[in-house]
């Protein structure tokens, strides 16, 4: 079943990848009225995570938040499908790096970075980085359970010089990569919710108490590597850009949970400056408790 859907699909994903960039935007805006207007995809969650995030905002701003959001939603999800046909001339004009000598610093003293950001803007058209630096850019995620998209979004970020290492993995992966004297850019997305447990950390987002990651900075501790977060923003439709923000150059010499807390601050205020931007159909309140 998992293959007959993907090769069902594949044609039109690939007619996409190939349209001019006017007629992709206008298949997008076709495409947030079904999802927005017609579907409601998850509207409840939105609405509902808006509210928390900001209790004290009108009714009337909310929903000028929820409609912008719809329509940076379908772009950022065409735009992962456009990557296939996008070269690297046009990636990288339509993906502005602003400082990468805040990354390129660490290559000179040999050193990997890891890359902490939010879901945020295009957190998709960073994994493009690869070619603007020397170390080797990889993504840490969470396998689609079709093994079959699974492998075209791999194929996909490839392209544009990015690897994936699957977060199960990702700890014996960067140490044996490091225990080799391999570098590289290790991107975190860091702002999921992940499930409870007894030592998990909690702390305030959006003034809500959740459950936070800390993995990325606990292997930034055993490996000693620096932590650089990812400032990224839409400068108009279909056209972004980032910059970066040292984090930490000595991850131990921080007090426990500092990376974690500083990281999570810095994106607390990049969602405030344009709510519109974040990713709001993720269930980040999906745990919390009372402070």
């Amino acid at each position: 079943m998992n293959a007959i859907v993907f090769y069902l699909a594949y044609p039109f994903l690939f007619i996409v990848s190939r349209l001019p960039f006017p007629v992709f935007y206008k298949l997008s805006d076709l495409v947030c009225f079904f999802l927005y207007r017609v579907f409601g995809y998850r509207k409840a969650a939105v609405r509902s995570n808006l509210k928390l995030a900001f209790p004290d905002y009108s009714d009337e701003k909310l929903s000028a938040i929820e409609r912008k959001f719809y329509s940076h939603l379908c772009d950022l999800f065409l735009e992962i499908i456009k990557s296939m046909g996008m070269s690297k001339e046009e990636m990288i004009k339509r993906f502005h790096v602003k400082n990468i000598d805040v990354l390129t610093q660490f290559e000179k003293e040999n050193r990997s970075v890891f890359l902490m950001c939010g879901h945020y803007a295009s957190w998709e058209w960073m994994m493009s980085l690869g070619y603007h630096m020397k170390h080797k850019g990889y993504g840490i995620y969470k396998p689609i359970s079709n093994p079959y998209f699974d492998n075209l979004i791999k194929k996909i970020r490839s392209r544009h010089d990015a690897y994936m290492i699957s977060q199960r993995k990702a700890a014996e992966e960067i140490k044996r990569m490091e225990d080799n004297d391999e570098r590289g850019v290790f991107g975190f997305a860091s702002d999921q919710s992940p499930r409870p447990k007894p030592l998990t950390y909690w702390r305030s987002f959006m003034g809500i108490q959740v459950p936070v990651f800390t993995g990325a900075e606990r292997m930034a501790r055993e490996f000693n590597i620096p932590v650089v977060y990812a400032k990224m923003n839409r400068i108009k439709r279909g056209y972004y850009e980032v910059e970066f923000k040292l984090l930490t150059a000595t991850p131990n010499e921080l007090p426990p949970n500092g990376i974690t807390d500083t990281y999570t601050e810095w994106l607390e205020a990049q969602i405030k400056e344009d709510p519109s931007q974040y990713f709001w159909t993720h269930k980040r309140f999906k745990h919390t408790k009372v402070s």
